[in-house]
């Protein structure tokens, strides 16, 4: 039986039941108010017949006038036709004899007392037939009420009965349901629900079952595809060459491949699923490797018998986000799962790397000594005691000059490129006065901004603070700076160079109106060997110089950066700390 027709029924049967316990009130209230009818109606009237009688004989003389004799046979005519109860009828032939007797008799009182008589008996019977229908009508309201109380009490009990267990009938299965969605969402696919009613209850649990059924096989499948997945991705992590250790949200170890465990001398088997910070506490390399940072410099370790170089890499792993959402404005769609720690080993780059800087500073040595051989060959050439030249062969020696001077430059920064690679910076550390450094680099420039006549402007107080600094690295910073100002700063134009204190550092900066530099390579200008694009007015450099400056101010503890836009001009600009 469907659901919708066993509600039917039930409400129908309530229905039934609130109709019958309605009509069976009315019932016994129509009952006791006919009986009340009955008393209020023939026997009141009997009543009222006999006192309008006696009035007549109480207020009128003997013999009676017509008008009371008139209106006494008028009350007893209506009493003699309405005659009711037992006895009345006899009461009332006897009244109509004594009332004959007293219009005629000589001896009135007698027949008057006679009179009296028979009303009183006439009273008396109907009082009488009150009190007895009085009784009868009490005895059928009590009746009345103690059927009505009986039906009343089977009433509420049928319907408290069905108030009780009709909500159960709906609600237990739908608990059942809920139940085991519940498992269902624990994971228990083996839950089933048995429902005996042929309803839609039944169907639910029909497809309740199948879903839980097809569930299982799913997980079943899925599982198995898990864990071949997972020891896939096991061995091909074992076979990488890189160290790689897997961390959970817990700190704990979740992996670690041969690789890892024979650097961090560990067993992998038993290093998994150990916590990492008391592991780290035994193990410093570690512990090391944890606090370092991704951007740090290549870890130097002992590894495979000799020094090894490796580059750390940390990674978050992101997991979609299944868990129930907390009151928040942000809805968040993944969350942590742990880290994945990689060391890259890059011994071979940095052997690589270390070879190509050698060779680097043994060709800038070597050609160093044969340009400034050149550059002073040129220098005799142009002295008029040599002999004189004409304009073609001066013009063609002034070119071998300058580029000459950028070929012995260029030596120069692949040298200092090659001391700081190898990390071999010497710095001298002494208490420098900004202004001192600000004069001999613009000194240095000033002839080159004379044949631009570009306007040299230095801004700065005379009581600058004194900063701990190596004085000729940082005026060859700033001649770097000046020397780019000036190559790309148009005639007749004007450079400032300007000292301020901020904070407990000192700012150098030197600003050029030129036409800026586009916001895409502000970025790299720092990297060796990037060199914007020029339009061909002006010769590029060997995107080496600025990379150099970065390198020498950050051995100082200090800081460099740039402001610039398009056709604005630029600000270079480096801080260095004050000399405490």
């Amino acid at each position: 039986m469907k659901i919708k027709t066993k509600l039917r029924l039930g409400f129908g049967f309530l229905f039934a039941v609130v109709l019958f316990f309605g009509a069976l009130s009315l019932f016994y209230i129509n009952e006791i108010s006919k009986s009340a009818e009955i008393i209020l109606k023939d026997n009141y009237e009997s009543l009222r017949y006999t006192r309008e009688m006696r009035k007549v004989l109480d207020e009128q003389p003997l013999p009676l006038s017509n008008s009371a004799f008139k209106t006494f046979e008028n009350s007893l005519i209506k009493e003699e036709v309405n005659i009711t109860e037992h006895g009345e009828q006899n009461e009332v032939v006897a009244l109509r004899k004594a009332f004959t007797l007293l219009t005629s008799a000589q001896n009135k009182p007698d027949a008057e007392r006679e009179v009296r008589r028979r009303l009183q008996n006439i009273d008396d019977v109907n009082m009488r037939a009150i009190v007895r229908k009085n009784i009868t009508a009490q005895n059928s309201v009590k009746q009345a009420v103690m059927l009505l109380g009986f039906a009343g009490t089977i009433t509420f009990l049928i319907l408290f009965s069905f108030c009780v267990n009709f909500p159960g009938f709906v609600a237990n299965p739908l608990r059942q349901l809920l139940n085991g969605i519940k498992e269902i969402s624990k994971g228990n696919y083996g839950q089933r629900l048995e429902f005996s009613n042929n309803d839609e209850f039944a169907e639910v649990a029909n497809a309740f079952n199948q879903m839980a059924a097809k569930l299982n096989d799913w997980e079943s499948s899925n599982l198995a595809n898990i864990m071949s997945e997972k020891k896939r991705i096991e061995a091909i992590i074992e076979q990488m060459q890189d160290a790689i250790i897997g961390i959970n949200e817990k700190e704990e170890i979740l992996f670690i491949n041969t690789v890892a465990a024979s650097i961090l001398n560990l067993n992998n088997l038993q290093a998994s699923g150990m916590s990492l910070k008391e592991l780290s506490t035994k193990n410093d390399l570690l512990g090391h490797i944890i606090k370092a940072g991704p951007a740090d410099k290549p870890l130097k370790i002992y590894a495979d018998g000799k020094e090894s170089y490796f580059q750390l890499e940390k990674s978050e792993i992101i997991i979609p986000n299944y868990e129930k959402p907390v009151e928040s404005s942000v809805i968040r769609t993944g969350r942590s799962a742990g880290e994945v720690i990689i060391l890259k080993n890059i011994t071979t780059f940095k052997e690589l790397d270390e070879a190509k800087t050698n060779f680097i500073a043994t060709v800038s040595h070597e050609l160093k000594t044969p340009i400034s051989a050149i550059k002073m060959s040129l220098k005799l050439l142009t002295d008029e005691r040599v002999g004189k030249l004409n304009s073609e062969q001066a013009g063609l020696v002034e070119q071998i000059k300058e580029d000459s001077s950028r070929l012995l430059k260029i030596t120069g920064e692949l040298l200092d490129l090659s001391q700081v690679e190898t990390g071999n910076i010497q710095l001298n550390f002494v208490p420098a006065n900004p202004n001192e450094i600000i004069n001999y680099a613009v000194n240095a420039v000033q002839f080159q901004a004379e044949q631009k006549h570009i306007q040299l402007e230095v801004i700065g107080s005379d009581d600058m603070p004194k900063v701990n600094a190596d004085i000729e690295k940082t005026a060859w910073v700033l001649i770097n700076f000046l020397s780019n100002a000036l190559r790309y700063s148009p005639e007749r134009s004007k450079i400032i160079i300007k000292t301020t204190v901020i904070n407990s550092t000192v700012e150098f900066s030197v600003r050029d109106f030129g036409k800026g530099i586009d916001e895409q390579y502000r970025q790299k200008l720092f990297e060796r060997y990037f060199r914007v694009p020029t339009d061909g007015n002006n010769k590029a450099g060997s995107g080496l110089g600025l990379a150099i400056s970065k390198d020498f101010i950050e051995a100082q503890n200090g800081s460099i950066g740039v402001e610039s836009a398009i056709g604005e001009g630029s600000r270079f600009y480096f801080n260095l700390p004050v000399q405490r």
